[in-house]
């Protein structure tokens, strides 16, 4: 009898071994944050053609699948990919094929890095990013003199951090046919004395990009490479890309499909009338990597270079209100025709009049509609009765943490106090409309989603500063945050039932870390590394 009961038990812990199910992989021992509606946490979970099948503590997941792989993350903290709401991916990569301007502290380091640049490209057009005169001692707008005497026979164009702003030499003003006559709606071409400074600010850059040698398609490759490279190593698993041509959308289709570009990317296109011809018509385009559903659109400029437009004028410069890039017309006749289709509209408004046109635009012709998420890209500096309107349900304020710690040094001489307090309204924003998409606008700002975490949390810089935070009552909690960066801004990308949370039925994206952003005292954030990223349950970084 003994025997019998024996070789029973024994036969069934044989049987139970076979019913395990196989998958291709299993994550335990971990601390996972799953951000699924009641933000719980869990242990383990299992991964099937990309997917997650389960999500649990690690005793029953080990118990209840056989894997190919096996993954022991040692107590570490995982997240879901993070999503970056609003950034120039592209632009990133280009970048790095251009002179880096960023951080620099002086016009003197700006012609240095340039030299430097060319003494080893022999670049026959210099082109390069970064640049802010409000970091510098002097914080005014550098001129062309230096360019022109250095330079004389090389076109350059070197762009503002916040891409709103050109600093050109003579001699490619000469090959884009600018004079002191020249004259050109939505932006400025600034003069001294009657004479060119060398300085566009919004529209008049149009002409000087007609000029530029457009990057080869070895070089568009490699820039879309060296951008996923970096992204991956902050956790990235998601891209938002703000405005991107129908050429460049379609080349990233083919390297995704052909595997070669392995981020996901939600791409808004340009507003040219070539690309709005294009896609105006068709169906949102979607495959498990991109998703081609919104116009991106520019209202108006930035707050750094002037360009923002306010109701009234600016604090440090009389009379002078920034410019609409498009006509309060214009916007109005593009939204009517967007609302007509299933495409969602974000629009860059950094001022509070721009702000006001942009959102007085969208309730009027969403008015009746339900659940269209059409973003509000930035929504920097909105005055006091325009806030309630955020409260409607198809509008989302899409927001980069780190530009209000990049622009409190100087926001306040731009705006006024009585202005300043409506401006980088996070929490505000947060508690009137419900969720919050979260973003860095790299390359405006860095890549890292870190910095984004500790910038929206803390209200402080890099340097800690200020010691109380700026503005801290409209710091966002870190489960907030967190969202923010990840079901939240799948949400604003109406891709909320595929990624943004570790659940089952969702895309395996997920990153390991090497600490807990959610636990570590605050001034910790901004040292945490990812240890690796995974896409589709496959290790990218």
């Amino acid at each position: 009898m003994t025997k019998k009961l024996f070789l029973l038990s024994f036969l069934l812990i044989c049987f139970s071994c076979t019913q395990k199910e196989t998958v291709d992989t299993v994550v335990y021992n971990a601390k996972v944050y799953t951000v699924d509606t009641n933000f719980s946490k869990a242990e383990a979970f299992a991964i099937k053609d990309g997917k997650f099948v389960d999500v649990g503590n690690t005793s029953d997941i080990l118990t209840k699948y056989e894997a190919e792989e096996k993954i022991d993350i040692n107590g570490k903290t995982v997240y879901p990919g993070f999503i970056d709401a609003h950034c120039h991916f592209y632009g990133l990569g280009l970048n790095k094929q251009s002179v880096d301007l960023i951080g620099t502290k002086s016009y003197e380091e700006v012609i240095k890095r340039i030299y430097d640049f060319q003494q080893e490209k022999n670049a026959p057009f210099i082109t390069g990013r970064g640049w802010d005169q409000n970091d510098w001692e002097i914080k005014e707008f550098p001129t062309k003199e230096r360019l022109d005497k250095l330079f004389p026979d090389t076109p350059i164009a070197l762009t503002r951090v916040d891409g709103h702003a050109y600093l050109v030499n003579q001699k490619a003003l000469d090959m884009a046919g600018i004079t002191a006559e020249t004259k050109v709606a939505g932006g400025e071409i600034q003069l001294k004395d009657g004479k060119l400074t060398g300085i566009l600010v919004d529209n008049p850059m149009d002409l000087i990009d007609k000029v530029i040698p457009q990057p080869n398609r070895r070089q568009q490759i490699q820039a879309l490479q060296d951008a996923q490279k970096e992204c991956f190593s902050y956790g990235l698993t998601t891209v938002n890309d703000a405005g991107l041509s129908k050429d460049v959308i379609n080349l990233i289709d083919s390297l995704q499909k052909a595997k070669t570009l392995k981020i996901r990317m939600y791409a808004m296109i340009s507003n040219t009338p070539e690309n709005v011809a294009h896609y105006i018509n068709k169906e949102p385009y979607k495959t498990d990597y991109l998703n081609v559903r919104s116009f991106k659109v520019y209202g108006d400029g930035a707050l750094g270079s002037r360009g923002a437009v306010l109701k009234e004028s600016y604090s440090d410069k009389e009379n002078h209100f920034g410019a609409m890039v498009i006509s309060p017309e214009e916007l109005s006749k593009l939204a009517a025709r967007i609302a007509k289709t299933k495409y969602q509209m974000n629009t860059h408004a950094i001022g509070d009049s721009a702000n006001y046109q942009v959102l007085k635009t969208y309730a009027k012709v969403l008015e009746g509609q339900k659940d269209r998420r059409w973003k509000i890209e930035h929504a920097q500096v909105i005055d006091e009765p325009d806030f309630e309107v955020f409260k409607n349900e198809n509008i989302i304020p899409s927001v980069q943490p780190t530009h209000a710690t990049s622009d409190m040094y100087w926001a306040g001489d731009r705006l006024g106090s009585h202005r300043e307090k409506g401006a980088y309204a996070y929490k505000r924003l947060l508690d009137l409309s419900g969720k919050v998409a979260l973003g860095t606008d790299f390359p405006v700002e860095y890549v890292s989603p870190f910095k984004t975490f500790y910038a929206a949390v803390a209200r402080k810089d890099s340097e800690h500063y200020p010691e109380g935070g700026y503005q801290k009552e409209n710091a966002l909690s870190r489960q907030e945050t967190l969202k923010g960066m990840t079901i939240w801004a799948a949400f604003s990308n109406f891709e909320e039932n595929e990624k943004g949370s570790i659940e089952v039925g969702k895309f395996a994206d997920f990153i390991v870390l090497d600490r807990n952003l959610m636990e570590i005292p605050e001034n910790e954030i901004l040292n945490a590394n990812v240890q690796s990223t995974y896409v589709a349950g496959k290790k990218v970084k």
